[in-house]
């Protein structure tokens, strides 16, 4: 059963990095403006749900399997999506909104937050290797 868990949050890792590669992508397209900003936050804003319910289901599953190292590891992460989504303006498009990503620096402050979510990411995604292996070889 441990084994299970940690192949699919290790699918859902894996999953994750592909959306922060593609965060990070889009936002970089447009700095470079390749893009306008409402194509990019349409974009963008279609992956803030799933991406908050893939990290979500994570945290509850290492929960629920009593992996409390796991689970206090990705409960900062999970919390500040949720905190994120909950907290749009109203009148706001989204997380990432058109007429505001060019104000006070927020184009560069969420591509800091999607490094940084790559980066975290990269190191749950060996550190599921590492446990799903450990649990397949004690079973």
């Amino acid at each position: 059963m441990e084994a299970v868990v940690f192949v699919f949050s290790l699918l859902d890792c894996c999953a994750l990095i592909f959306l922060s590669v593609y965060f990070i992508i889009t936002l970089s397209d447009l700095e470079c403006d390749y893009i306008n900003a409402r194509s990019c936050c349409s974009k963008l804003n279609k992956w803030v749900i799933p991406e908050l319910i893939g990290h979500t289901i994570v945290a509850v599953l290492m929960l629920i399997s009593l992996h409390w190292f796991i689970f206090l590891l990705n409960l900062p992460v999970a919390t500040w999506n949720i905190y994120r989504f909950i907290m749009v303006p109203s009148g706001n498009m989204g997380v990432f909104d058109p007429t505001e990503i060019h104000n006070r620096g927020q184009l560069k402050s969420h591509m800091k937050e999607a490094m940084i979510k790559l980066g975290f990411h990269l190191l749950c995604f060996f550190m599921y290797l590492y446990s799903m292996i450990l649990a397949l070889i004690n079973d």
